[in-house]
């Protein structure tokens, strides 16, 4: 479970002095759902992720995350979540195979299990196919799916996307939101951001909407037609951005 209360992002900027990137966000996310983080670049959505996973401090507020306090128990939050962003790269003179094995190695995996998680992750995603191909040699997709492999090997329960599959042909990003529905099916609690509202509508439980580092709305699809009187995902979010945001 993931519960963010309150969480602030300031950065200092020599023109416009302090910038808030995040502004008091607040929302839960429960386990076997997925919860959509739907926004435009530059929203709030990335800064936002990386504080769950700790890369970032909040300047203010916190969250907890599968139990542990992210300003508290930095350690034990990361190694309960798999974070995957579109800046990770690659080691590119390891194998897509050997770079996932090397990560399971360094969140303590023993052999066997190692192996055993290797094999599924390589099935799920499709990846058989190039497991013995170098990374430097892979296509943009087979890179995002080894990263996904990589990030998701010790099999963490809490599962953080940013943009998963910008950049991606429409069959490999189908297997990877594929595979994102299948976390939800076991249980695992998922945190999917993006800004394609056709992957929202089809992957999630949950949408929030932020922009300008503030949630403007939040709900599950119908309760989001109903209130904005929009059918459409890419109307509703036009209307909820355009709203006058309420009061701190």
């Amino acid at each position: 479970m993931i519960r963010a209360e309150h969480l602030v992002k300031v950065y200092p900027d020599r023109k416009r002095g302090p910038v808030r990137a995040v502004d008091g966000v607040s929302f839960r996310c429960e386990p076997g759902r997925i919860f959509g983080l739907l926004g435009v670049n530059g929203a709030g959505k990335t800064t936002t992720l990386r504080m769950l996973a700790t890369i970032l401090k909040p300047s203010s507020g916190t969250a907890v995350v599968a139990g542990h306090d992210i300003l508290r128990e930095p350690e034990a939050v990361r190694s309960s979540v798999g974070f995957l962003s579109t800046s990770t790269a690659l080691y590119g003179r390891l194998t897509a195979q050997e770079l996932v094995e090397y990560f399971g190695k360094l969140h303590g995996m023993d052999r066997v299990t190692l192996r055993r998680r290797v094999d599924e992750l390589f099935g799920l995603l499709e990846m058989d196919a190039f497991r013995k191909r170098r990374c430097d040699k892979l296509s943009t997709g087979m890179k995002q799916k080894t990263s996904i492999a990589r990030t998701l090997v010790h099999d963490p329960p809490v599962m953080i996307f940013d943009e998963p599959t910008i950049g991606l042909d429409v069959l490999t990003a189908r297997t990877i939101v594929s595979f994102i529905r299948d976390c939800r099916n076991r249980g695992k609690t998922v945190i999917f951001s993006t800004h394609v509202m056709s992957e929202v509508e089809k992957l999630c439980d949950t949408i929030s909407i932020i922009h300008e580092g503030r949630i403007r709305a939040e709900g599950d699809l119908e309760a989001l037609r109903a209130r904005f009187g929009e059918q459409s995902m890419e109307d509703i979010f036009v209307r909820a951005v355009e709203a006058v945001p309420a009061a701190s």
